[in-house]
């Protein structure tokens, strides 16, 4: 081993160096500084203890002591990047890979509450240690709480580990089951099952983005998996000439993840869609959700915290599935969350768990509407109200006169911009005097992938993309044009993560007159204008410009004005 490096490297100005690049490129501060430095990894790992004060751990080190999962479970220590380490006789050790992470450090004095020791470990050797745990995690894991997720996940869902499926004797499971696992460690929103004339193909949807991850030849198999899923999803298999829905649930890493399915007729067989709810895992990352989080530029977020602070009215934000309506309206409510208000949701279904607020399931089955929910609601005593969406006449009347008797409502419905939210109410048959006399202001987003931090580089666009961008080249000559080139992180696509984009439209007294004169859009969307109305376009092009995106992906997303 290397002797360790005295900090004659370390300078306040390299700090201050690495500092402002990680911030630019959504970085983290110490991977910043090992390139900044130029080390090798066993090097730079000296290097960094010299500076933080902390002593390091390598590989070999770390299969020494026994790893608690019971103080911090493996869920969190993947999503943390932190491992705690019990020595027989000596306190416990946290192992961190980034030792300037002041939120992780006041995190882990308030969750572990007992005496322990930080150690420093390099970012690969604590993803290789992940990878051979994962295995075993689970009979490291306490099993009362194993218990419990099991009874969370209901007496049929199957527990998947790498280890089961490879010990599952049958092809067919197997690959259904891998698929899943891939897909959950992938951050899939959806697995597309796709049967062809030679087979089956399957799909992730990752970032609101469809990439082929495999395909398998013969019409056999795909009947075989097509099957395995409605068993699994308690379908009829004996039938394939009419749709069917259905879900099911697995226990993956002592969490329960839902699974929603839609089996599809084709001209070749069946077709299958699996929608992803790891309600754990979102509820866990929805703790401390702001606005802010969510990639609004400041002028919006501005005027979307205003909106949602309002005493009464209604707020609406719409765009299409998969957007980030919800996420927005979560967000929201959780920063109004100060326990003096009374708040209520109704949604179809629940996505994520808020405490201190009573969420209510829609259940058609039972009878239970939007509706029908929103009815009881208001003789629950209510302060604040979301309805997860607007899909009908009644909801939206019952919603209007919610909004005009003293309640804040936030709601969404499906609508391209914010002008278009306004014929769409008015189509319903909505009084349009009670309608504009309710709203307080429409937000309208979309979600745009953001270019992948580890591998995104300059580029100088091609004269036909600009053009077909609606720009010139004078027009642009103060942009940053970035893209990624595709890395093992991203998956190759070159890009990792969205932000959100929008449009606010908050209404006043000329824009309300002007609705309810029923003046054509275009004299609305002048007004919109003149009271400094953002749109899309411009917040998409405003990422492009500090080259945080690319305008492939706004182009994508938006229309080219």
């Amino acid at each position: 081993m290397n002797a360790p490096l005295t900090p004659p490297l370390f300078s306040p100005a390299l700090l201050a160096t690495a500092r402002t690049q990680a911030a630019s490129n959504k970085r983290r501060l110490v991977q910043v500084l090992e390139e900044l430095t130029g080390l090798a990894q066993a090097d730079f790992m000296h290097w960094l203890a010299d500076v933080s004060g902390y002593d390091t751990m390598s590989m070999d080190e770390l299969h020494q002591w026994p790893v608690d999962f019971g103080l911090i479970s493996f869920t969190e220590c993947l999503q943390r990047e932190c491992l705690l380490l019990r020595p027989a006789a000596a306190p416990l050790l946290l192992l961190v890979t980034d030792p300037f992470d002041q939120t992780l450090r006041t995190w882990a004095w308030q969750q572990l509450r007992v005496q322990f020791t930080f150690r420093l470990v390099h970012h690969s050797d604590l993803q290789a240690y992940f990878t051979r745990q994962e295995e075993s995690q689970r009979a490291l894991t306490d099993w009362s709480q194993l218990d419990e997720a099991a009874t969370g996940a209901g007496q049929d869902g199957e527990i998947i580990s790498l280890k089961s499926i490879a010990e599952d004797s049958s092809p067919v499971v197997r690959l259904v089951h891998s698929t899943l696992y891939d897909a959950l460690k992938a951050g899939v929103s959806d697995i597309h099952l796709e049967t062809s004339a030679s087979g089956l193909t399957i799909k992730y949807r990752i970032d609101g983005v469809l990439s082929v991850v495999g395909s398998m030849q013969g019409l056999e198999t795909a009947e075989q998996v097509l099957s395995r899923l409605k068993i699994m999803s308690e379908l009829d298999i004996a039938e394939r000439r009419i749709p069917q829905d259905g879900r099911f649930k697995l226990l993956v890493q002592g969490r329960a993840v839902d699974f929603r399915v839609s089996i599809m007729p084709s001209i070749h067989g069946e077709d299958a869609v699996l929608r992803i709810l790891d309600k754990q895992s979102l509820t866990s990352q929805m703790q401390g959700l702001r606005l802010e989080i969510l990639g609004f530029d400041d002028e919006t977020l501005r005027g979307i915290r205003k909106l949602s602070h309002e005493p009464y009215g209604m707020v609406l934000v719409t765009g299409p599935t998969g957007s980030g309506k919800t996420t927005t309206l979560y967000a929201a409510i959780s920063e109004i969350n100060n326990g003096h208000d009374k708040i209520i949701t109704i949604e179809d279904p629940v996505e994520y768990q808020l405490p201190g607020i009573l969420q209510i399931p829609v259940n058609e089955k039972k009878g239970l509407s939007f509706a029908r929910g929103l009815r009881s609601i208001l003789r629950h005593d209510p302060d604040k109200i979301m309805v997860g969406e607007i899909r009908d006449p009644e909801t939206a009347q019952i919603a209007i006169q919610s909004a005009l008797t003293g309640h804040l409502v936030f709601t969404t419905v499906h609508a391209n911009n914010v002008f278009d939210v306004l014929g769409r109410f008015l189509h319903m048959g909505v009084d349009v005097y009670s309608f504009v006399s309710a709203l307080n202001g429409i937000v309208a987003q979309r979600l745009v992938r953001i270019n992948c931090s580890d591998c995104s580089v300059p580029v100088t666009p091609e004269a036909a993309l600009l053009e077909a961008s609606g720009l010139d080249a004078q027009a642009c000559a103060d942009y940053a044009f970035h893209a990624g080139r595709g890395c093992g992180k991203c998956r190759g696509s070159g890009y990792r993560g969205r932000k959100a984009i929008a449009e606010l439209l908050v209404l006043n007294d000329e824009l309300r007159e002007l609705i309810i004169a029923r003046e054509p859009i275009r004299v609305i969307k002048q007004a919109a204008i003149r009271h400094h109305t953002r749109f899309l376009r411009d917040s998409a092009l405003a990422l492009v410009r500090r080259g945080e995106t690319t305008l492939e992906e706004i182009n994508r997303v938006t229309f080219v004005s």
